[in-house]
C-alpha cells in the first residue's frame, strides 16, 4: 500500500465564487507544489471544466477526480465524483435539466466560463450556478448511484448550506460515501456528539477557491494506487485500503 493527499474540494474560473486565476494549468501545479496527489473538481452545479483540468493532471501527474458540488433542493451542498466521462457526461445533463432558469449577474456574482490549457475560453454558463437546483438530496444521491458515482455530503457541519444548517440532522435513507468536515470543527468532538455519524469516514479537503488555497487542509489515503476504484474501497475500508489522517 501507498499513502495519497488528497484534496477533493475545489473550485475553477467557472464556478461564479472561484477566482479567475483557477484555471486547469494554476490549480494542477499549485497542486504538485504542495505535495497533493489527488485533486477533486466540484465547481457547483456543473462539471463542464473537469475535462480540461482532467488532461492537465495526466500530463503533469496529477490524478483528476472529476464531478461537481452540487447544491440540493434544500440548499445543501454535496460532492459527487464519477469513474468516467461517459457517466460525468450523463450527471452533467442531469443538472442541466434541473437548474433553474435564473441568468447569472457576473457584475454581482461573478463570470462563468470554462477554458482550456491556454487559458483559451471554452464556453459560458448562462445560468447561475449557485441556485439550487429542483431536486432534494435524497433524490440527488438516487442518480449517483445510478450512475455508480460516489456521493459525499459537504462540510456538513458549516453554518449555511450543509446537512446540519438546512436539515439538522443527516437523513436515516441515504448512504454517503463519507462526509465532509470542515478544519474549523474537531473531529472526534463531532462524532461523539453525533455518534450516528460514526459509521461514516470523513473527509477534510481545503474548499479552495483560490490558488494558495489549494492543499492548505486535505486527508491523507492509503491504498494501492490512486484510482476512482481504489479510492472507493478506501472510503469503505475494504482490504486494506484507509482514510488514515485528516490535515
Amino acid at each position: 500500500m501507498r499513502r495519497f493527499k488528497a484534496d477533493l474540494h475545489m473550485h475553477t474560473v467557472l464556478s461564479p465564487c472561484g477566482s479567475l486565476e483557477m484555471s486547469p494549468v494554476v490549480i494542477v501545479d499549485k497542486a504538485l507544489e504542495r505535495g497533493i496527489d489527488i485533486i477533486g473538481i466540484t465547481d457547483h452545479n456543473s462539471t463542464r471544466q473537469c475535462a480540461e483540468v482532467y488532461k492537465v493532471g495526466q500530463q503533469k501527474g496529477v490524478t483528476v477526480f472529476c464531478g461537481a458540488e452540487v447544491t440540493t433542493k434544500e440548499e445543501v451542498h454535496c460532492l459527487t465524483f464519477f469513474e468516467n466521462f461517459e457517466k460525468l457526461d450523463a450527471f452533467q445533463a442531469y443538472l442541466d435539466k434541473h437548474l433553474p432558469e435564473i441568468p447569472n449577474d457576473p457584475e454581482r456574482f461573478g463570470h462563468q466560463v470554462w477554458v482550456d490549457a491556454d487559458e483559451e475560453i471554452l464556453g459560458q454558463e448562462e445560468r447561475l450556478l449557485i441556485s439550487a437546483i429542483d431536486q432534494s438530496i435524497d433524490e440527488v444521491e438516487s442518480k449517483v448511484r445510478e450512475l455508480d458515482g460516489l456521493f459525499i455530503p459537504a462540510h456538513i457541519f458549516r453554518p449555511s448550506f450543509s446537512v446540519y444548517s438546512q436539515l439538522g440532522f443527516m437523513p436515516f435513507d441515504i448512504k454517503p460515501d463519507a462526509i465532509g468536515i470542515s478544519s474549523r470543527y474537531n473531529v472526534e468532538e463531532q462524532l461523539n456528539k453525533h455518534t450516528e455519524l460514526k459509521q461514516f469516514t470523513v473527509l477534510r479537503s481545503s474548499d479552495a477557491h483560490f490558488p494558495e488555497q489549494i492543499g492548505i487542509h486535505y486527508t491523507v489515503v492509503e491504498m494501492e494506487e490512486p484510482s476512482f476504484e481504489e479510492f472507493r474501497k478506501a472510503l469503505h475500508n475494504v482490504e486494506g485500503r484507509r482514510v488514515i489522517e485528516l490535515r
